[in-house]
């Protein structure tokens, strides 16, 4: 019961996160690639893995699609963010397992999935579903990669700041 409601109580604050954070206009525009946007929506998640699992994890991840689905209309894009957080937190855990969370593969492991599988993505979307030249796609695959690097980390390590005390 615990798990669930802790669970829940995470979900809904990604969706408070998510609302909060785009009708404030606080989304920081990623440089390279301004259509990519840091946010804070990715530490309930990471404190759902580090207090209740990966299954909890994988659940806010959802919460997160759904959110970002009601509040847009915008499948892919809801599709993308949750594959992004799923993808960080599914290479963290697999990483813990292995190595435990002292050392450094788990988080190398979170970013390093993220960054592959949302590059991966991003070929098949961009040209699918935005028109995009499929050459245009893999050229910006060093910014989307980078700009995954740096949201997986704020992920992780806000959601190791709170979780540690």
């Amino acid at each position: 019961m615990r798990t669930l409601t802790g669970t829940a109580v995470l979900g809904a604050l990604v969706v408070v996160f998510d609302y909060s954070l785009k009708f404030s206009g606080l989304k920081i525009p990623f440089v390279w690639m301004p259509v990519l946007k840091f946010d804070f929506t990715g530490i309930p998640i990471a404190l759902s893995l580090f207090l209740y699992g990966l299954s909890a994890s994988a659940v806010t991840s959802f919460v997160a699609f759904l959110g970002i689905l009601a509040r847009s209309g915008d499948v892919i894009g809801a599709s993308m963010k949750a594959l992004a957080e799923l993808t960080t937190f599914f290479g963290f855990a697999w990483a813990s397992r292995l190595t435990g969370t002292r050392k450094g593969l788990p988080y190398l492991s979170g970013v390093a999935l993220r960054a592959l599988a949302m590059s991966l993505a991003n070929i098949a979307v961009l040209p699918a579903f935005y028109s995009t030249p499929f050459n245009a796609a893999v050229l910006l695959i060093p910014a989307v990669a980078a700009f995954n690097v740096l949201q997986g980390s704020v992920s992780i390590f806000g959601g190791l700041v709170i979780y540690g005390p």
